[in-house]
């Protein structure tokens, strides 16, 4: 018997701030420059791609590329997408959490 699969976005279900907030805290904590595109662009798809496009001063497609699987945004994307999605970058130092 076949197992039938239907696609799954993550953007459908990441609707609250809260919830877009930690995923994204989560893919900065890992480092991993692929997690992180791809965290900003399912939350962008969750907020309304196009509005997200034309807050940051990108156009959709150009916005999809750099949030996708292989994009690696340019720092005044990555800036203004946060921006744009109402998320503040800050910073401390990893031993400031043993303290």
């Amino acid at each position: 018997m076949r197992t039938e699969t239907i696609p799954f976005d993550a953007a459908q279900y990441l609707r609250e701030p809260e919830a877009q907030a930690e995923l994204l805290a989560d893919a900065l904590e890992s480092g991993d420059a692929t997690y992180i595109a791809i965290a900003l662009g399912t939350i962008a798809r969750a907020r309304g791609i196009t509005e997200v496009a034309r807050e940051t001063g990108v156009t959709r497609a150009a916005l999809y590329k750099a949030l996708g699987p292989t994009g690696d945004p340019r720092l005044t994307t990555f800036l203004g997408v946060l921006n744009s999605l109402g998320f503040k970058l800050t910073l401390k130092p990893e031993d400031a959490e043993a303290a």
